[in-house]
């Protein structure tokens, strides 16, 4: 058995690789809004845990938990719901807004000022195999580390612990997913994430263990925690792009920014030959061209020569005739000197052999662009911009078009809002309301407009802030604006991890 055992081990490490990995810096993020549930008592001036377990931000202010966490406080109304954060932040007390036992959900309105960065819900069908992360605060490790009751209501990072999906099934009347991530009493009501740090579902209970057999466990499946969210008037972050990790992503862009350029240098000497050959063509054209030219107006300036002859000719026989008719001898005089001069004219005026080489440059001349005030080149735009889930990882943010006005200098609403440097105009957006910086740039000639989102804990955000806050966007105008500011913003930047969590890339053409 031990030897089975062994082999089937191994067999599952050979396939693991080919399961999605879960990012760590994804869970770390999701974990912000994960938060300790503490069931309290009171004692006078003493509060008395009676029990905890786990909950996560589904608004700034509402949590996700399970309605056996919070059964007893709302059997006895002198109980209370504690909420201790897990980033920092002082505890504060919730209510509950709706629960139903028969999916062991409940929502929980916070009643402080505390505010929690949601967590996104994983749409589409709940996946049947992969890897997962089980996010709570199991009461074993609170007793293994010798926690005091009073550390219970102080914040501490949450447990994450790895497994896999074991498939998804019915379970106590409601749809659930069987999996293999550890949880324990305490656990209950915390996420379940996927590899980007998102939520499958709600941690419940575990299969009974008393035999000795493998541990599974059950979790509230997405298919019944969005109906009783929506059912309670909030609408949670759902994101329904598939989980790829930003080493995929940028793997996928060098292989596609190889096929450009591949493309564009087929391209080029496309472009190349084509102008050999319009070139060879042209040259021809014009010796042809002027050659027959030069021929045609030395033919017609010795016919015009001939005529003159022959006018000279009748001139002189009108003479011999009869000299004292000068009117007539005038006459032909002159319409000889003209057929002379038109002669003359003819031949001078015939093209030289330097005339090939200016018709073969004008013949190599490019075409005028194709532009029209509607779609400017360069300068001032108005942009729509539509994601490119090709070439997006998101995670939690809000997946939807945007409209983008950019001015030529980076000039947004009188400020020099983005800064130039390293050859990309980029603008570094420190929130005060959101725990995560966004690095947005802009290609204005292949208008392409990209967001770079970092989810960061609160103390990394506290040091993000105090960076912007050293520095103010210059005026518009003023000299160098867009690389004294790409100068400044490298403070900022310097703090961030080196990937980022998600990278939301948008096209964008001209507003109608």
């Amino acid at each position: 058995m031990g030897r089975f055992l062994t082999l089937l081990a191994a067999a599952l490490a050979l396939l693991a690789p080919s399961l999605a990995e879960a990012d760590p810096a994804d869970i770390d993020a999701a974990a912000r809004g994960v938060v300790r549930i503490v069931i309290i008592a009171e004692d006078g001036d003493e509060l008395l845990p009676v029990s905890h377990g786990t909950g996560f931000a589904v608004t700034a202010n509402k949590v996700v938990t399970n309605a056996h966490v919070v059964r007893d406080a709302m059997l006895d109304d002198e109980l209370r719901i504690g909420i201790v954060p897990s980033g920092g932040g002082e505890a504060v007390y919730g209510r509950v807004l709706a629960a139903s036992a028969k999916t062991d959900l409940a929502l929980v309105q916070i009643t402080g000022s505390l505010r929690l960065p949601p967590l996104a819900l994983s749409g589409g069908t709940p996946p049947d195999s992969g890897e997962v992360t089980s996010v709570g605060y199991p009461m074993n490790v609170d007793r293994a580390q010798g926690l005091a009751i009073g550390d219970i209501f102080r914040s501490q990072p949450p447990v994450k612990s790895r497994g896999f999906i074991s498939g998804a099934r019915p379970s106590r009347q409601f749809d659930s997913i069987l999996h293999t991530a550890p949880i324990a009493r305490g656990n209950s009501g915390g996420p379940l994430l996927d590899g980007c740090g998102r939520v499958l579902g709600v941690n419940s209970f575990g299969a009974d263990n008393d035999s000795g057999d493998a541990e599974f466990f059950f979790a509230v499946s997405n298919r019944e925690l969005l109906p009783f969210l929506r059912a309670n008037n909030v609408t949670p972050r759902v994101n329904e792009l598939p989980c790829r990790s930003m080493a995929e992503l940028d793997e996928a862009e060098s292989d596609r920014i190889e096929r450009e350029q591949m493309a564009a240098r087929q391209a080029l000497a496309e472009r190349a030959e084509a102008s050999r050959t319009k070139r060879v063509r042209a040259q021809l054209e014009a010796e042809q061209a002027v050659i027959t030219e030069r021929e045609d107006r030395v033919f017609l300036a010795f016919v015009l020569l001939l005529v003159a002859f022959g006018l000279g000719q009748w001139a002189m026989a009108l003479f011999n005739r009869d000299p004292r008719d000068e009117k007539r001898l005038r006459m032909v005089a002159a319409g000889t000197a003209v057929v002379v001069l038109a002669a003359l004219a003819a031949y001078i005026t015939r093209p030289g052999l330097d005339e090939i080489d200016r018709r073969v440059a004008a013949a190599m001349q490019p075409d005028a662009p194709n532009t029209s005030p509607e779609d400017p080149a360069t300068g001032d735009l108005a942009l729509q911009c539509s994601l490119l889930p090709e070439r997006s990882r998101v995670t939690s943010a809000e997946a939807e078009g945007l409209d983008f006005d950019w001015a030529e200098g980076g000039c947004v609403n009188g400020r020099t809002q983005y800064g130039f440097s390293g050859g990309t105009w980029s603008r570094v957006f420190v929130p005060n309301a959101e725990d995560a910086v966004s690095v947005n740039s802009f290609d204005p000639d292949r208008r392409i407009y990209r967001v770079e989102r970092y989810l960061l804990p609160r103390s990394a955000m506290e040091d993000a802030r105090a960076a912007r806050g050293k520095y103010k966007a210059p005026v518009c105008g003023e000299e160098g604006a867009a690389g004294k500011l790409g100068d400044l913003q490298t403070e900022v930047l310097a703090q961030l991890p080196q990937q980022p969590n998600e990278r939301l890339a948008y096209e964008c053409s001209v507003r109608p």
